[in-house]
């Protein structure tokens, strides 16, 4: 233990409330979205609408128009995610502000990390993996 304590009341966590949730990502079942060719396994969600997933697109999967209602991260594991603002690719990194409206593709294929703080809007008006679909 480090005798330097800078902050002495931050200590082992003992309340199971605040108690670290660990998730065996590999051995989770990827689930089926609404959209032909997209896989998600939902890392984290709350009932805000904060999600954060691993999405697995099939090549020429699509992400139909959307406007993301807050900000909204990509991280590219493998394959790449298009739009018409550019691509970003294996172990690139891309966000965008609430407000940004685009349609993605999977040309060759994705998978991705993503991260919401809200659901986005579809222009189509389908739900997505954080809305209840009602109908």
């Amino acid at each position: 233990m480090n005798a330097n304590v800078v902050h002495a009341d931050i200590k082992p966590n003992q309340d199971p409330t605040l108690a670290t949730r660990y998730l065996d990502v590999p051995n989770m079942d990827w689930e089926p979205t609404k959209f032909p060719g997209i896989q998600i396994k939902v890392l984290y969600a709350d009932d805000e609408g904060m999600t954060t997933a691993l999405f697995k697109l099939e090549p020429g999967a699509i992400v139909p128009m959307h406007e993301h209602t807050a900000i909204e991260q990509t991280y590219v594991l493998e394959g790449t995610l298009e739009d018409h603002e550019g691509v970003c690719g294996p172990g690139q990194f891309c966000w965008r502000p609430a407000g940004n409206m685009h349609e993605a593709v999977a040309p060759n294929g994705a998978l991705i990390l993503g991260m919401f703080l809200k659901p986005n809007r579809f222009a189509e008006g389908q739900k997505f993996f954080t809305e209840d679909d009602d109908g």
